[in-house]
């Protein structure tokens, strides 16, 4: 039988950050809360660039120049096709 997938608030998320960043270890955090080490170590990798934890506000200038410009490239696709 498959586990239902957990979802966690932004809160909480920061929560087990700040836990980390203030010295507990991540085996520690990842025990005590029953969370996956990946996880963990996805919100820690996530937090650091802009402290969100959306991959939208931690994309990088050339990444959201890409994404604009494949944007620009598919819109202009459509506009030919029809």
């Amino acid at each position: 039988m498959p586990r239902n997938r957990r979802t966690f608030t932004a809160e909480f998320k920061k929560q087990m950050v700040q836990l980390y960043e203030n010295g507990k270890p991540k085996a520690a955090i990842a025990r005590e809360y029953e969370l996956s080490p990946s996880a963990l170590d996805r919100w820690i990798k996530q937090a650091k660039p802009s402290g969100s934890f959306s991959e939208k506000d931690n994309r990088t200038d050339e990444e959201k120049e890409l994404t604009v410009l494949r944007k620009r490239d598919t819109d202009s696709k459509w506009k030919t096709i029809f």
